[in-house]
């Protein structure tokens, strides 16, 4: 298969595994995804990697070759397929961490998009050139893209097909590191950031900042003081703040 998935203790690490074709990302490997996303979110894992075999790309974008002569209809059921997919991953009830080791181009950039962070090593470059092949993205990028960066920025990148790379994507926000060495072990370190909190409750957070985008800042605000309320409400709350007062680490156990 050309996606595998393997752990690292609590972590999960699914690898894009065509390096001969600099990881693209044939129909046949988005619905390999789709599977493997599936099991991962009945699965204990507290966190996901992602990244690409080899040190050339995490993915390259989709499979030029398979998207020549389809008709309209086929078209469009391959969009709807992959930002299926994405929306999995997006909206997986742990954080998921794309570790970006050199092209992030097209899709492979939308599947980083569909992961809560990004990390890219010094040789990362990053962009949409579909509009050279007469196309635009379809699994989400002129959506995503423009929430992280700016619609400006997202359009100028769009329209011109230009790619940045790992440093000018930290400074728009891109990415959230660029990081020098191992970006497995950069991965697996800034995921133990977070997963020894409680997982509904990094999920009321995510799922808060998330409704930022999409709604007035007074409605924003309601929805922000109900899921604060609803994390108040959880056993891992009452951990959390009696820890606190006894002067103790806190053990969560996602309740």
């Amino acid at each position: 298969m050309a996606i595998h998935m393997s752990r690292i203790d609590e972590l999960a690490l699914i690898t894009l595994d065509r390096p001969e074709a600099l990881n693209a990302l044939s129909f046949g490997l988005v619905q390999d995804l789709s599977r493997l996303l599936d099991g991962l979110a009945q699965s204990d894992a507290r966190a996901l990697l992602m990244t690409g075999a080899g040190d050339r790309a995490f993915s390259a974008g989709a499979d030029v070759k398979e998207l020549m002569g389809r008709t309209l209809v086929e078209q469009r059921a391959g969009a709807m397929l992959g930002q299926s997919v994405l929306a999995k991953l997006d909206l997986l009830p742990l954080p998921s961490i794309a570790l970006i080791n050199g092209y992030a181009f097209g899709g492979g950039l939308e599947l980083a998009l569909a992961c809560t962070f990004r990390l890219a090593a010094p040789s990362a470059r990053l962009g949409f050139p579909e509009i050279k092949l007469g196309l635009i993205p379809g699994y989400g990028g002129t959506q995503r893209l423009p929430r992280l960066v700016g619609e400006a920025r997202a359009t100028e990148m769009i329209l011109t097909g230009r790619s940045v790379d790992a440093d000018e994507a930290e400074r728009i926000g891109l990415v959230n590191r660029v990081v020098a060495g191992d970006l497995v072990e950069a991965g697996t370190a800034f995921a133990r950031e977070m997963t020894g909190y409680s997982l509904p409750v990094l999920c009321l957070a995510r799922d808060a900042v998330r409704r930022a985008h999409d709604l007035p800042l007074h409605d924003g605000l309601k929805i922000e003081a109900d899921l604060a309320t609803l994390a108040f409400q959880t056993a891992d709350a009452t951990e959390g703040m009696t820890a606190f007062v006894e002067k103790r680490k806190p053990v969560f156990k996602d309740g």
